[in-house]
């Protein structure tokens, strides 16, 4: 089969079921397939309408294995910027998303849609995971910052951007059109929402000078709807607390904090049977929980979304769709055992629409 009868053979299999979905005749179907059959006769490629991208991204929320948040799928904010051309105006669609998607904390789940790949050229690229992300800094003695953003702090620095060296400088953002050489953008500080961590009950803990961003805002991975890929697609929901508190603030290999919190608590470190770790890190993601609601900015307990998670199951069944997921994604890192989810077995068959992960550009084979 070749790549025109593949795309064919996926744009017919989602325009039918885009369509079935939104309730449209058949008659409206075979004529829109029809239409498509022809563009890609003539030019090896289609053009979803707007119609078609929003609920082709909102089908792929829904198809997303590894995400817990699906209840919410139907409520995605669409931004369709396939028309922009250059890297400022695509650097400047990037700042009205974390605008629109921080909303001043009450965080609404949104994508922005750039210039999908047309006949096997890539015409938008973000290098950046997140549009919003700490840089990391490796020292002699230490890590300062994100460990996680080192490779691409260090492409970042190539590129003649400079950091303040703080463990929470917010790095630019990175754009790449047409495969020329990318442009970075600072993003303004004023439109980045951070919060401060306290803890309810333990006064010291502010002394450790934790703050997180408000919205995660995945920017490296690939959307793909009826074979048409678009490599530029960010986009975002709220955060689970263990995002942040048992894994981005907990991780040994991140910002490594529950040594440290735990011997602020007092805590017997000197063997893993006191579970030390354990006690640090429920309290750490009490700390976070406690500071987003504090700060007013949209955020979920794992217990909660685990909940939201049953429900899209059951919804999903009445619609009589099939729920596939990631059951080592879908466990929360902070007592799985206590949610439903850990006692289920799920189908981790990939689903299109969805969200595939992509080669970091700035990372060598």
């Amino acid at each position: 089969m070749n790549s025109r009868e593949q795309l064919w053979k996926e744009a017919e299999t989602f325009i039918r079921n885009c369509y079935k979905e939104l309730a449209k005749s058949d008659i409206d179907t075979e004529r829109r397939l029809q239409e498509i059959k022809a563009e890609i006769e003539a030019n090896g490629f289609y053009e979803h309408t707007y119609e078609e991208l929003e609920h082709g991204a909102r089908m792929a929320w829904r198809n997303s294995n590894r995400c817990i948040g699906r209840l919410f799928w139907q409520t995605l904010h669409v931004f369709d910027a396939r028309h922009l051309e250059t890297e400022e105006e695509i650097a400047e669609s990037l700042l009205q998303h974390i605008e629109f998607a921080t909303n001043k904390g009450k965080i609404r789940p949104a994508i922005t849609v750039f210039k999908p790949v047309e006949n096997g050229v890539e015409n938008v690229r973000i290098w950046n995971h997140q549009l919003i992300r700490y840089a990391g800094y490796e020292t002699e003695h230490r890590v300062i910052g994100d460990s996680s953003s080192i490779s691409f702090t260090k492409a970042c620095e190539r590129m003649g951007w400079k950091g303040e060296r703080t463990h929470f400088d917010i790095l630019p953002l990175v754009i790449q059109v047409k495969g020329r050489k990318p442009k970075w953008f600072e993003i303004p500080k004023n439109i980045i929402l951070e919060v401060p961590i306290e803890h309810p009950e333990f006064s010291w803990f502010q002394d450790l000078q934790l703050k997180w961003y408000a919205v995660p805002i995945i920017s490296d991975m690939c959307l793909e709807i009826g074979g048409i890929r678009y490599t530029a697609a960010p986009f975002n929901g709220w955060y689970m607390e263990t995002e942040i508190g048992a894994r981005n603030f907990a991780d040994d290999y991140r910002y490594n904090m529950l040594p440290k919190i735990a011997s602020c608590m007092g805590l017997d470190m000197s063997t893993n049977a006191t579970l030390w770790k354990d006690k640090a890190l429920i309290e750490l993601n009490i700390a976070v929980l406690h500071s987003y609601k504090k700060a007013g900015v949209s955020i979920v307990d794992h217990h909660t979304a685990a909940q939201q998670f049953k429900l899209f199951e059951q919804k999903e069944q009445q619609a009589c769709r099939h729920v596939t997921g990631d059951w080592t994604w879908l466990i929360p890192p902070v007592s799985p055992a206590t949610t439903h989810i850990f006692h289920k077995n799920y189908d981790n068959t990939t689903v299109t629409p969805n969200y595939f992960y992509q080669k970091r550009p700035y990372e060598k084979a």
